[in-house]
């Protein structure tokens, strides 16, 4: 993977490989490129938007072929053929103009050289899901193209997402969560939040960290985190610092601010990902969420603005759109606010409609809460019970800038 570049192995994989020279803490790996990808799909007929969906079955179900899986069976010989994780780097993700952070698909745990090959092919396959084909529309990058790292999976202790600021005179801000990764990406545990000021100085918030995810053989499984660990913070302020300093290295070397996906497996820090900063979230309102005990199952709104953490900025008024699964996506109507306990990337579609997003858990580095700064719609993110708390087709106002939310009647 050190010699991966974006031309031929896509943003993701390229920004690990310019990392990778500069000597920083990425787990080995290697990528498969572009051209593998597109001798599968030569004979695919790509010419219009009906053919999509058509085409990622066709993909889907194609077998891998021999070579390629000869290829990934002696790769993986080299590393000592342990578990690896398999994450998409196709054209234009990643880039300082589109993260498509969270549309591609990624896998965890996987091993042997059938079920890389697997992975791969369900990699190449999510070029035409239909959060990528609604998130490529809205973007307006149309290049399909994939490229798929493959790298040492990590049994992380904690794990978390980290963005550096444009102006080093700014903190740092650094989400953490006990688990794996995805926990954290993808807005299912609200995690503890840092601000690393230029001078070392540390500002913390610690979050009700309820469940991880963790890698049990070659399957990943959610836990529950035991009652005494729960307000526990996930990094101590020393590893704080450490990570900022980090990040300031890694934007050096990349050349601006970045979203960094971030590791710690033995005690040792691992960077798993960097990415350009698409949209810079808002700075923290100081308001703190309130509790979740006596509010959930609520009926109407409460009195007064709920609070929870800015997510995007900007203020707008709409219809709350009660959405607790892909059940409810079909009354989602332009202009209406989303209210959801989290937003999987699977509902990238709706944010291309939402007038703005409230959720109960996640934190402002999450894919939705980019994908909505992209998108330049308001978010309000952790408020817990707001789907009982908020009442299907009210008018609220939210403030993704403050972080509140407050309903018409309030």
């Amino acid at each position: 993977m050190t010699e991966a570049v974006a031309g031929t192995c896509g943003g993701k994989a390229g920004a690990l490989g310019v990392l990778l020279r500069a000597g920083l803490p990425v787990p080995d790996g290697f990528v498969v490129p572009f051209a593998a990808y597109l001798a599968a799909a030569r004979d695919l007929d790509l010419g219009g938007p009906d053919d999509l969906d058509a085409a990622r079955r066709a993909i889907g179900a194609r077998p891998v072929d021999a070579a390629v899986v000869g290829a990934l069976g002696r790769a993986l010989g080299e590393l000592g053929d342990p578990p690896v994780a398999v994450r998409s780097s196709a054209a234009n993700e990643d880039t300082a103009q589109a993260s498509a952070a969270g549309q591609h698909e990624s896998f965890l745990g996987v091993r042997g050289a059938g079920e890389v090959a697997d992975a791969v092919r369900a990699c190449w396959a999510s070029l035409f899901s239909p959060r990528a084909i609604g998130y490529r529309g809205a973007s307006g990058h149309h290049d399909l193209a994939m490229a798929v790292i493959v790298q040492r999976h990590l049994d992380a202790e904690v794990s978390g997402v980290m963005f550096t600021p444009a102006d080093p005179k700014e903190p740092t801000g650094i989400e953490a969560s006990w688990g794996l990764g995805p926990s954290v990406v993808e807005g299912k545990v609200t995690p503890d939040a840092y601000r690393v000021a230029e001078d070392g100085s540390v500002t913390r918030t610690i979050a009700d960290k309820r469940t991880r995810l963790d890698r049990r053989g070659t399957r990943l499984v959610v836990r529950d985190v035991p009652a005494s660990a729960r307000e526990q913070p996930a990094i101590d302020d020393s590893t704080a610092t450490r990570l900022a300093r980090l990040g300031e290295e890694i934007a050096a070397v990349r050349g601006g601010p970045q979203d960094i996906e971030w590791a710690i497996a033995d005690g040792r820090l691992w960077i798993l990902q960097a990415r350009p900063v698409t949209a810079a979230p808002p700075p923290p309102s100081g308001a703190t969420p309130p509790p979740p005990s006596g509010t959930a199952g609520t009926t109407g709104t409460a009195a007064g603005a709920l609070t929870g953490t800015p997510g995007s900025h900007g203020t707008v008024t709409g219809t709350a759109r009660i959405v607790r699964g892909p059940g409810d996506f079909g009354r989602v109507r332009p202009g209406d606010i989303l209210v959801c306990p989290f937003t999987d990337p699977a509902w990238t579609p709706l944010l291309r409609i939402a007038a703005g997003v409230v959720t109960e858990i996640g934190g402002v580095l999450c894919h939705a809460a980019i994908v909505a700064r992209e998108h330049g719609i308001p978010a309000v993110l952790g408020i817990p019970g707001a789907t009982g708390r908020l009442r299907d087709g009210a008018v609220v106002t939210i403030n993704g800038t403050a972080g509140t939310v407050t309903a018409a009647n309030a």
